[in-house]
C-alpha cells in the first residue's frame, strides 16, 4: 500500500481490520504490509518492535504506520507477536528515517540497520549461544524455557528453527526473550557485545555495627585476623571519602585478597551486594559557568540569538581560536534549563574527547558521548537515556544524529564543512549536516547552528542567499593574533642542496627543509610545541622496482600498496589486504627497489634523528586503536608530554593545544593537486584549519608552508586569511561549470566482478536517462581506481539543476533503470550504488 493511500488511525478495541507498515533491516524498496491479529490490536502501537515472517524468515520489524484500509494488491499475512510494551523510537524518527531514504535514494530497512543498536535486532538467522557463566535456577523456568535450556546445555548453540522444532511451535520469540534477560543465553551476532546490565559488587557494613557504639566495641576488642582488621579499617575510610564502596576499588586500596573480605562477611561484619550499574560514568547533574565572554564574543552571541528568532539555521563563522565553543557553552546552557535536549555534533572522535571534557565540568552529568566506536551494550544504554529525556545534552559524531531524542531543541553542527560527516559505507550515505537540518524540522522550534572558521561553500552561499542566518567572529580570544604564514619554495631547496654538493644528482623528495627544521629546533629550544601535518600515512605510498620500474599493486583493487614500517608490511589502503615486505621484484628478480614520497611514519623517522632528545608521537588511523587512545595521545600533548605531533587529518579538527607556536605543512601539493571540483575549497579548508592549532594564547604563531607551485591562488588566500576571497573565487567557475551550490549531484556507481558488465549496465542506465536527462549526464566512465575489493568500477554522474520536482522525477527514473537492468540477464549481479550530494 502507498504511504499517500494510508489512513493513519487511533486504536481503539473495537477495531476490527488492522494493518501495519513494518520496517524490517533489509534493503526492500518499499516497507511491507502486515495484518494486526485482534488479539494484538490493544497492545499494537506506532515504534514498537514485532515479530513477521517473510519467506520463512523471521524478523524484528518495527510498526512504522497503521491503518485500517484493506490493502488491494494482496493479501497480508499476520504478524505473529508484539515484542515490546513500549514504542523502541518515536515517531519523529521514523519520519526522519522515511526522509533519509528517500532523499538519499536508499531503503527504510537500511536506515533502521544504521541506526538500532545491534542487540536490539532480531532475525530468523540468529544463533542462540549457551552462557557457560550461568547459574540456572530450574525452578525460575517454565515448562518451555526449561526444554530449550537443557537442549542448549548439551548442544551449546541453537538456530531458531531448531528452537522451533524443540518446542513444536512456530512463535518462540518470546521464550528466547525471556531466556535471554534470565542470562541462560546470548542471541545475535557480536556475542561478546550483546546487551546485559552491568554489575558491581558493593560492600558495606552489617547492620549490627550501624551504631557507633557497637562499631567501637568491635574494634576495640579485636584480637586476632590482623589483615581482616586493616580491611575493615579501610572500609570504614573509604566510605567516609567515597561513599558507596565497590570491592574490586577496596581490594586494591587495601591491597588484600578476596579471602579476607569473605572472612568479614562470614562474621556478618560486612555485606556483600550485587547491583546493576550504568556502563557509562555520570556525573552530578549541574550547571556551572565559570567564565565570561569577551566584548565581541558577546556581541556574536547576541547577535546569534536574534537571527535564530528569524531563522532556523544560523552559520557562525568565527575566525580558528576565536572562542565558538565558549559560545556553543552559552547556548547549551539555555536549553537546558529549559528542559530541551541538545545535539552537539563533531566530526572525529579526536575531537569529541577533547571537548567533552572541556564542557563536561561546565554541565557535569547533563552530558554524554556518543559515537561508532562504542560497543552495542553502552550504545543501548544511551540509546534508552536519549529516548526518555534522561540524557539532556550528546556530544558525539555523524551516528549520533541517529538517537531517539525525545524533545530536541538545539543541533550545533560544530566544523561543519567536515567531509567527515558524509557517510560513504555502508549506506545510508546520509550527509549528518544536511540532515541534521530536516530532523530538527520536526521538532517544534528546534534549532540548528553550525560552526566552522571555513564554512563550506554551500553554506556559506546559502547565508549570502538568506536561506541561513550569519554571525561573524573576526577576532581571536584575547585579541590574540592570527599567525604569520611563510611559504618554503621546495625547487629553490633542491637546487641549493645539489650547489651544496657539487654534482648533478636526481632531484630528491625533499621532506623536512633546513628552514622548517630550523625553527623546529627553535620551537624545542623555547620549550614549545610542534605540529607537522601531512595528509598521507604509512612510511612510503608505493615502492618502485630501480631496474625495471615494477610496482607492486594489490591483488583485489588496481592500487599501489603502502609500505608500513612499523609492522614491514605491504597494505593497501582501500581493502585493507596486508602483504609481507618485498625484497625481490617479481618481473624482473632485482633486489633494488626505491621507495616513493613518504607519509607521517617517514616524517617521525626523519624527526627522531634530527631532534634525538625531543619526544615525538604520530596520530593517524594506524597509531589511533581503540576507544580511548585519541583521548590518551591528545592528554599527553595537553600535559607537554610530547613535543612534536606528527598526524594526517586528525591534527587538523578543531583541537586546542596552548604550547603550539609552529606548524608545519610538509606536502602542500599533495593537497592542491587533487583532481576534484572542490580541490581549492579542501585545500584551503585543511591548511587554514592546520594553521589555526599555532599561536592560540599568547599570538606568536609561525605557520610554514612546503610547496613547489608558489603561484597557485589558494596559497595567497592562506597568508591572507581570506575566506571570502576564496569563496568568490571558487563561485565562479562553480555556476560556469554546474557544481554545488547552483546545481545538485547524484552519482552512480556500478560495480560487477567481470569489468564487461559493469560497463554494460552503465550504458543501459545511460541510455535509459538520455530520453529525459541528457543534458544533465557526464559517463559513463571509469574512475581513477577502478577495481576496490575484486570489484571492476564504472561511473556515470548527474548535474541537476535545484527543483525538488525535478529531482524527485529523475530519482524515479533511475529507481526504474535498476529494475530494468537487474531484470537483465547476466546483469543482476551488478550492485548500483546512487550516492546524492557526493563529496
Amino acid at each position: 500500500m502507498q504511504k499517500n493511500e494510508q489512513e493513519n488511525i487511533t486504536l481503539t478495541t473495537s477495531s476490527t481490520n488492522l494493518f501495519a507498515e513494518i520496517i524490517i533491516p533489509l534493503a526492500l524498496p518499499e516497507t511491507y504490509t502486515w495484518q494486526i491479529p485482534e488479539r494484538f490490536i490493544e497492545v499494537a502501537q506506532i515504534g514498537i518492535r514485532v515479530e513477521v515472517q517473510l519467506r520463512n524468515k523471521k524478523y524484528a520489524g518495527i510498526i512504522a504506520t497503521l491503518f485500517s484500509e484493506y490493502p488491494k494488491e494482496f493479501k497480508p499475512k499476520e504478524i505473529l507477536n508484539v515484542l515490546d510494551d513500549e514504542p523502541l523510537v518515536h515517531e519523529k524518527q521514523l519520519q526522519f528515517w522515511r526522509w533519509i531514504a528517500q532523499y538519499y535514494m536508499c531503503t527504510e530497512g537500511e536506515v533502521m540497520q544504521a541506526a538500532v543498536p545491534a542487540n536490539l535486532k532480531l532475525s530468523g538467522e540468529s544463533i542462540l549461544i549457551w552462557n557457560e557463566d550461568a547459574n540456572v535456577d530450574s525452578l525460575a523456568l517454565t515448562d518451555e524455557e526449561f526444554i530449550v535450556a537443557e537442549a542448549l546445555d548439551v548442544k551449546k548453540e541453537l538456530r531458531l528453527s531448531e528452537v522451533q522444532q524443540i518446542l513444536e511451535a512456530t512463535h518462540v520469540y518470546p521464550v528466547i526473550k525471556k531466556l535471554i534477560d534470565k542470562k541462560v543465553c546470548f542471541i545475535w551476532e557480536e556475542l561478546k557485545e550483546k546487551y546485559k546490565p552491568r554489575t558491581e559488587t558493593f560492600i558495606s557494613l552489617h547492620s549490627n555495627y550501624h551504631q557507633e557504639k557497637e562499631l567501637e566495641n568491635l574494634l576495640n576488642n579485636w584480637s586476632k585476623a590482623p589483615k581482616q582488621l586493616a580491611l575493615l579499617l579501610a572500609y570504614i575510610h573509604f566510605v567516609k571519602t567515597e561513599g558507596e564502596v565497590i570491592q574490586a576499588e577496596l581490594l586494591k586500596k587495601a591491597n588484600v585478597s578476596a579471602a579476607q573480605l569473605k572472612g568479614l562477611i562470614d562474621k556478618n561484619i560486612l555485606i556483600a551486594e550485587k547491583r546493576s550499574v550504568d556502563r557509562i560514568a555520570s556525573l552530578p547533574k549541574q550547571v556551572s559557568i565559570d567564565f565570561t565572554l569577551s566584548a565581541i564574543q558577546q556581541q556574536a552571541f547576541e547577535n546569534l540569538q536574534k537571527q535564530l528568532q528569524t531563522t532556523n539555521v544560523c552559520l557562525l563563522h568565527g575566525i580558528t581560536a576565536s572562542g565558538k565553543t565558549l559560545i556553543y557553552i552559552q547556548l547549551i546552557e539555555q536549553y537546558i534549563l529549559q528542559g530541551k535536549q541538545v545535539l552537539y555534533m563533531l566530526p572525529e572522535i579526536a575531537l569529541t574527547t577533547q571537548v567533552i571534557r572541556r564542557i563536561q565540568k561546565h554541565f557535569g552529568g547533563y552530558i554524554a558521548i556518543y559515537h561508532s566506536k562504542f560497543n552495542s551494550n553502552e550504545r543501548v544504554e544511551i540509546w534508552n537515556k536519549v529516548k526518555t529525556g534522561d540524557i539532556k545534552v550528546v556530544l558525539g559524531a555523524r551516528s549520533s544524529l541517529l538517537l531517539p531524542f525525545a524533545d530536541l531543541g538545539l543541533i550545533i553542527v560544530d566544523e561543519e564543512h567536515d567531509t567527515s560527516y558524509k557517510q560513504q559505507e555502508p549506506t545510508p550515505r546520509y550527509h549528518a549536516r544536511d540532515a541534521a537540518i530536516y530532523y530538527a524540522s520536526l521538532f517544534n522550534n528546534a534549532k540548528v547552528v553550525l560552526g566552522s572558521a571555513t564554512p563550506s561553500v554551500e553554506t556559506y552561499y546559502n547565508t549570502q542567499t538568506k536561506k541561513y542566518g550569519l554571525v561573524e567572529l573576526n577576532e581571536r580570544y584575547g585579541n590574540v593574533a592570527m599567525p604569520s604564514i611563510e611559504l618554503i619554495d621546495l625547487k629553490k631547496v633542491i637546487v641549493a642542496e645539489q650547489v651544496q654538493q657539487e654534482k648533478n644528482t636526481t632531484p630528491q623528495k625533499i621532506i623536512l627543509s633546513p628552514q622548517l627544521l630550523n625553527e623546529i629546533a627553535i620551537s624545542l629550544k623555547n620549550k614549545k610545541q610542534i605540529i607537522l601535518f601531512q595528509n598521507r600515512r604509512g612510511y612510503s605510498p608505493y615502492m618502485i622496482c630501480k631496474t625495471c620500474g615494477w610496482i607492486p599493486q594489490c591483488n583485489h583493487c588496481n592500487v599501489t600498496l603502502t609500505y608500513h614500517k612499523s609492522a614491514n608490511k605491504l597494505t593497501c589502503h582501500y581493502c585493507a589486504t596486508t602483504y609481507p615486505a618485498i625484497n625481490t621484484c617479481a618481473a624482473c628478480g632485482s633486489h633494488h627497489f626505491v621507495q616513493k614520497n613518504f607519509g607521517t611514519e617517514k616524517i617521525e623517522e626523519v624527526l627522531a634523528e634530527h631532534f634525538t632528545d625531543a619526544k615525538i608521537a604520530r596520530m593517524d588511523y594506524d597509531s589511533i586503536k581503540g576507544k580511548n587512545a585519541h583521548d590518551n595521545l591528545i592528554k599527553l600533548f595537553e600535559q607537554h608530554k610530547i613535543d612534536i605531533l606528527v598526524g594526517t587529518q586528525m591534527v587538523v579538527k578543531g583541537l586546542d593545544f596552548e604550547h603550539v607556536n609552529l606548524v608545519g605543512i610538509v606536502d602542500a601539493d599533495g593537497i592542491l593537486n587533487f583532481t576534484d571540483f572542490r580541490v581549492n575549497e579542501r585545500a584551503f579548508q585543511l591548511m587554514e584549519q592546520v594553521s589555526g592549532r599555532a599561536g592560540r594564547k599568547d599570538g606568536v604563531g609561525k605557520v610554514l608552508i612546503q610547496v613547489n607551485n608558489m603561484y597557485h591562488p589558494v596559497l595567497n588566500f592562506i597568508q591572507l586569511h581570506d575566506y571570502k576571497k576564496l569563496y568568490n573565487y571558487e563561485l565562479e567557475g562553480r555556476k560556469a561549470y554546474h557544481y554545488p551550490p547552483f546545481f545538485r549531484l547524484i552519482t552512480l556507481t556500478f560495480k560487477h566482478k567481470e569489468k564487461h558488465f559493469a560497463e554494460q549496465a552503465a550504458h543501459i542506465m545511460m541510455h535509459g536517462l538520455q530520453t529525459h536527462y541528457q543534458p544533465y549526464l557526464q559517463g559513463p566512465s571509469q574512475p581513477v581506481i577502478d577495481r576496490i575489493r575484486n570489484l571492476y568500477l564504472w561511473e556515470i554522474l548527474i548535474k541537476l539543476p535545484k527543483d525538488v520536482s525535478f529531482i524527485h522525477q529523475c530519482k524515479i527514473a533511475i529507481f526504474q533503470q535498476i529494475a530494468i537492468i537487474h531484470n537483465t540477464k547476466n546483469l543482476r549481479g551488478v550492485m548500483i550504488v546512487p550516492d546524492v550530494d557526493p563529496i
